[in-house]
């Protein structure tokens, strides 16, 4: 299921045996690829810790600040820019997001895993700035069962459906910059490829 990158344009990484102590993990992929779920599954080990970003968005229903997101104005987080705050942050969709440099610190710090769920674009800034950590890409089995992922949502309109599924294809072609490529056809076989990469398995 897991697949390297190809040749062309893998990161330096610690490998698959990475220990599971005091290192940045993160995962990226197109939306509905399920990064997600996985991410979830896999922060249920305690020595997993997750990263909050801030948004710009306001809060979806169901949604709580401090949980999913640090939910800020857009002149916070123009403020938190100027502060320094943040190791990367973009533009989505018109909404700003970021992620807080200090409780990564403190976790590395600690020796857990600090699981940064990111788009492909933060991802991309983070390698441009070369921070440290195991890069993980979750890609579809396929285009037409990310197109049905996407519409069984059901919250998306046909417009805005077929644009983020020619935002998925370009976010795709990424992939090779990353340290290890996982294909979520099977969500537990995809957690369990995460846990043996970033060395869960070996300590659990």
């Amino acid at each position: 299921m897991s697949t390297s990158p190809p040749a062309e344009g893998p990161r330096p990484a610690d490998g698959p045996s990475s220990p599971a102590v005091g290192q940045m993990l993160l995962v990226s992929g197109p939306s509905g690829t399920g990064k997600s779920t996985v991410c979830k599954l896999l922060g249920e080990d305690p020595r997993v810790q997750f990263s909050i970003s801030a948004t710009t968005r306001p809060p979806r229903p169901g949604e709580v600040d401090g949980r999913e997101y640090h939910f800020v104005s857009k002149e916070r987080f123009r403020e938190l820019i100027r502060e320094g705050a943040f190791i990367e942050h973009a533009e989505v969709y018109g909404n700003m997001y970021g992620t807080l440099r200090a409780p990564m610190e403190d976790a590395i710090a600690a020796g857990n895993i600090y699981l940064v769920e990111i788009d492909v674009q933060g991802a991309l800034q983070l390698m441009a700035l070369d921070v440290p950590g195991l890069y993980v890409f979750i890609a579809p089995p396929d285009f037409e069962t990310l197109r049905r992922r996407l519409a069984g949502r059901g919250t998306e309109t046909p417009e805005i459906l077929e644009r983020r599924l020619r935002k998925a294809e370009d976010e795709y072609r990424e992939r090779v910059k990353y340290d290890h490529v996982i294909v979520n056809d099977d969500l537990d076989r995809a957690v369990a490829e995460l846990r043996r990469i970033t060395g869960l398995e070996e300590r659990a």
